[in-house]
């Protein structure tokens, strides 16, 4: 099938099914493909494709002229020509002939000079491998189209298998008129997320029962928000068979920004999947043994090493639209167990709550440091980020000015003269905020309202960023900044349970689920610390409760993952988390 777009989807007149972009989409398209060429197309090593086409099976050993295959965004052919060279050699294999082939793959591709330099290469392999010169120029032409396969999928067969590496552009980047046809057509491109989403959505709903796609792609999809509605849809009706992450692997002809990842997916039940991480030295094995098998081998138990790959198996994968953890393959399965066994670590049944601090959408105005500004009653010790920074909390004196009533409602600035000075004096500033605009009588809130009785309860403060955890107490003396997320609770210690979250085995739920930024520097927020598991306090010796006592008040981490270890019974693999 030819290249067409999905006019109907666009809102225009239906056009014959031509072999070239609609002439009412011209605008857009082109501006997506200059797009494409400037920031969307990175080309994938040779290793890598073979890889992935293994791995998704798309081999010369079966009846590839019998099968369809896709490949979304052939670029100059770094997939297109392996397929096509697999293709030939499962012809040879079984006795077909060239014409037997003819609609066994389609690639499409936005570039119309792109297009067309993977139409020779194509065409050069099959003059190799015997075909006519015109024979070869028919069947290359046909294999290889210029067009959206966005719009275009919807409207052709299904497939047994689609592979590729999608284009990485951004959704700000992508012209308006194509990203709101896109939009309609994929329920998954929700939020600021990548086109290489709709690609993977695109491409898992052309396949066929028991089909598979393989991709590499940036991973962030995996854990971000954006991603939510692509893993809803996984978990409904496909199967995870492998993710290798590839964030230090040589997987690219070019360096990239993004943190990919190999995907393979398979319209059919959930079952065992395949965790892989590749290194620097990862590539291709020597004497062109399969490098799919190596890893799947590795995977499972039975292959020493594979130079560059570390590879587990799981039993069950993740569901609905919760974060995909990302850990190496070793701790993975540890992470399961723990979440299988143990409970959340925000939890009614112990009073456990987890909050971020108060943010005001002007700080210059609501912090200060001089707290005779306004009436006595009017500030609040207010805990800033730099407060935590050694371990305990080093209160630095500044204030935040409070104009809110213990019950929720806003103070009459008419009974508090100098808060009404202070803030009248910036009102001009006040008002400009969002808030305020939003809500005019209440120019002088700020944006989170001030819960009082927090100020006095003893808390846990959890900097937004840092590269390891680092919960601090505060025994009940200052109120948080927004940079600070906190946890109270009625039934733990905070100090026994500051010592598990001090621990490896803690910080191993952040590591897995949040969205790392440059360095190594993780992010402790709320969604991410209600990811933490914890032991029922109840449970827990009273000598291992002074061990993590003690640990957390020396901000001995070792010694919190040590007794953490035995909390939560996993001794036996206390070398995976300490090495």
């Amino acid at each position: 099938m030819t290249a067409v777009q999905s006019s109907l989807a666009l809102g225009l007149d239906e056009e014959p099914v031509t072999g070239q972009p609609s002439a009412a989409l011209l605008p857009s398209l082109s501006g997506l493909q200059t797009a494409t060429q400037s920031k969307g197309v990175v080309y994938t090593q040779p290793w890598v494709v073979d890889l992935i086409l293994d791995l998704a099976g798309y081999r010369p050993d079966e009846d590839l002229a019998a099968r369809y295959a896709v490949e979304p965004s052939a670029g100059e052919g770094a997939f297109l020509v392996p397929m096509v060279r697999r293709l030939l050699a499962s012809l040879a294999a079984h006795g077909r002939d060239f014409s037997e082939a003819v609609g066994a793959i389609r690639a499409y591709e936005l570039d119309a000079a792109s297009a067309a330099r993977a139409i020779g290469l194509v065409e050069r392999e099959l003059r190799q491998h015997g075909a006519s010169t015109r024979g070869a120029r028919e069947l290359a032409a046909g294999w290889v189209s210029v067009g959206d396969y966005l719009l275009t999928s919807p409207k052709d067969r299904k497939a047994d298998i689609v592979v590729g590496n999608p284009p990485y552009i951004r959704y700000d980047d992508i012209p308006g008129r194509a990203l709101a046809a896109y939009r309609r057509l994929y329920a998954a491109m929700v939020g600021r997320g990548d086109i290489y989403v709709g690609f993977i959505e695109a491409g898992l709903r052309q396949l066929t029962a028991g089909g598979a796609l393989g991709f590499i792609c940036a991973d962030r999809w995996m854990r971000s928000a954006y991603g939510s509605e692509l893993r809803r849809m996984i978990s409904a009706a496909y199967g995870i068979e492998a993710v290798i992450e590839m964030h230090d692997a040589p997987a690219f002809e070019d360096e990239v920004a993004a943190y990919p990842a190999v995907i393979v997916i398979r319209r059919a039940p959930q079952g065992q999947a395949i965790i892989a991480s590749a290194g620097a030295g990862a590539g291709p094995l020597p004497d062109g043994k399969s490098l799919a098998d190596a890893v799947t081998r590795l995977a499972q138990g039975h292959e020493g090493a594979v130079a560059g790959f570390a590879a587990t198996t799981v039993e069950r994968w993740f569901r609905g639209t919760s974060p995909w953890p990302s850990l190496e393959p070793r701790l993975l399965s540890l992470l399961q167990r723990l979440e299988q066994r143990f409970g959340p670590l925000e939890d009614h049944m112990t009073g456990t709550k987890i909050g971020i601090g108060v943010a005001t959408g002007a700080d210059r105005v609501f912090i200060t440091m001089d707290p005779a500004v306004v009436e006595s009653d009017r500030t609040v010790p207010l805990a800033m980020t730099a407060d935590t920074r050694q371990g305990a909390l080093r209160w630095s004196g500044h204030y935040l000015v409070d104009p809110w009533k213990r019950d929720g409602g806003l103070v009459d600035l008419g009974t508090y003269p100098l808060l009404r000075a202070y803030l009248q004096e910036r009102r001009e500033e006040l008002q400009r905020r969002n808030i305020a605009q939003r809500i005019p009588r209440d120019w002088y809130r700020t944006i989170d309202r001030v819960h009082h009785e927090l100020t006095g309860q003893p808390k846990l403060y959890f900097p937004d960023m840092k590269l390891t955890s680092n919960p601090v107490l505060d025994p009940g003396e200052t109120y948080p900044h927004h940079n600070l997320y906190y946890l109270t609770s009625q039934a733990w210690d905070l100090e026994v349970l500051g010592g598990l979250l001090l621990s490896r085995v803690a910080q191993l739920f952040i590591e897995a689920y949040c969205v790392k930024m440059r360095g190594g520097t993780l992010r402790f927020q709320a969604q991410y610390l209600r990811r933490i598991r914890v032991p029922d306090p109840a449970t827990l010796p009273e000598s291992l409760c002074d061990r993590l006592r003690q640990a957390f008040r020396s901000r001995d981490a070792i010694a919190a993952t040590d007794a953490a270890i035995e909390a939560y019974g996993i001794t036996e693999l206390a070398a995976a988390l300490t090495c």
